[in-house]
């Protein structure tokens, strides 16, 4: 079993950063496809970002440009920076991971709690 910490949501203005973390809770996390989803109330989950355990990454389009993940597996961390966040932006952020094809979607085995985010305008 896999666990997984999401950290780094808060209120920013339209236009501010935000850098929100994902720890795993062993290393064997780094063999897993690791997605970022966001969620609001009333709305279907949607597929931010996904990277691979070799640092590929795959964008929504609603992240292209401004949304970049990583990874420091050495920390069995994920990482979604986030700029030029804009209003419609605001949702819970969850970290998934899984195997299977990786890209911005799809089920995932393991999830964590989710990490709120809010941008005013």
């Amino acid at each position: 079993q896999v666990q997984l910490v999401e950290s780094g949501g808060n209120s920013v203005q339209a236009g501010g950063s935000l850098r929100l973390s994902c720890t795993a809770s062993r290393d064997t996390y780094s063999t897993f496809c690791r997605v970022w989803f966001r969620q609001t109330p009333g709305k279907e989950r949607e597929g931010v970002a996904s990277i691979t355990r070799d640092g590929t990454p795959r964008y929504a389009d609603s992240a292209k440009g401004r949304f970049t993940i990583s990874q420091d597996n050495a920390k069995n961390t994920l990482y979604l920076q986030m700029n030029n966040l804009k209003p419609e932006d605001t949702a819970m952020y969850y970290c998934a991971a899984g195997r299977g094809v990786c890209y911005p979607g799809g089920l995932r085995d393991y999830w964590g709690q989710g990490t709120q985010v809010t941008v005013s305008s």
